[in-house]
């Protein structure tokens, strides 16, 4: 199993500067998320090839790998100019993940809830480009369901995962869109089975709670969805059942932490949450 830092928090930072921090930090392995100078949310990659050689380069000094690479694109649409631009900005992260010598990305399915049935069809359209591309480059693509997205439930992902049909797709649980999915971690866990490979770790309060008045919105019934990234221990996600699933379904691949609440104190973050992993998993096997 690998435990991965997400840098968002320390997205400021000089890519090239990257590396030897996260190892300062006690991780051998970045989770590489959307930066302006390399995936930028939504838009064309910025980073060239030679910038990736000299970032490979400085992660083989500092001992630490590239575990996946995270881009986030608008490809199921539903408006079909920006589902084609996605598909063109997929295919050249799909080409700096084979250059950064990395074989997993992380992703949403990035549509619209208001529009699930055409976001579902531009999704599939998407992937009917991009599946061939994955499997002969031999990436394994890791999807989740995110909130404000066409599929939330955890159930309903998975199962849309498996209709995929494909080796090389599979589900990522996120631990801070607990209550968003369902809150039922060991139930979507068990039903994803061999499809769960990745699990995003961080903290964040039951927004259901307390008759749905946990946070209160203006104006009422607005669609927004609200969830946090805060470190373990600051939320209400049973973190003894989330771990207990991850064992009882035999986990052993990529966990990340991810916490982007604390900006002010990132460097203290990080090693808090890469303490609190090593202690949920020290009687596993094989931890890196």
């Amino acid at each position: 199993m690998k435990i991965a830092l997400d840098p968002h928090m320390f997205r400021f930072t000089p890519l090239l500067e990257l590396p030897r921090l996260v190892a300062e930090l006690g991780y051998e392995w970045i989770e590489l998320s959307p930066r302006d100078d390399v995936l930028p949310f939504f838009t064309h990659p910025r980073i060239d090839d030679a910038t990736i050689r000299r970032f490979r380069t400085e992660l083989d000094a500092a001992g630490v790998g590239i575990a996946s690479v995270l881009p986030l694109y608008r490809w199921s649409g539903p408006d079909e100019d920006d589902r084609r631009a996605a598909v063109r900005y997929w295919k050249r992260a799909i080409e700096i993940t084979c250059e950064l010598g990395v074989d997993v990305m992380v992703s949403e399915f990035n549509g619209r809830p208001e529009a699930p049935g055409r976001s579902e069809g531009r999704f599939w359209q998407s992937m009917e480009e991009l599946l061939p591309i994955f499997e002969r480059e031999g990436i394994t693509l890791k999807l989740e369901p995110h909130p404000d997205d066409f599929i939330e439930d955890g159930h309903a992902a998975v199962d849309l995962v498996r209709g995929i049909n494909s080796p090389n797709v599979q589900f990522l649980y996120c631990a801070p869109h607990t209550f968003h999915m369902g809150n039922d971690a060991p139930g979507i866990m068990q039903h994803a089975g061999e499809l769960l490979t990745h699990v995003h770790v961080a903290d964040t309060f039951d927004h259901t709670a307390s008759s749905g008045l946990r946070y209160i919105v203006n104006p009422p019934g607005s669609p927004a969805r609200i969830h946090q990234h805060l470190d373990i221990g600051q939320g209400e996600v049973d973190w003894d059942e989330f771990f207990g699933g991850l064992r009882d379904n035999g986990f052993d691949g990529i966990m990340t932490a991810c916490v982007f609440a604390w900006e002010d104190r990132a460097h203290e973050s990080s090693r808090y949450m890469r303490e609190k992993i090593a202690e949920y998993t020290k009687d596993w096997a094989a931890v890196s």
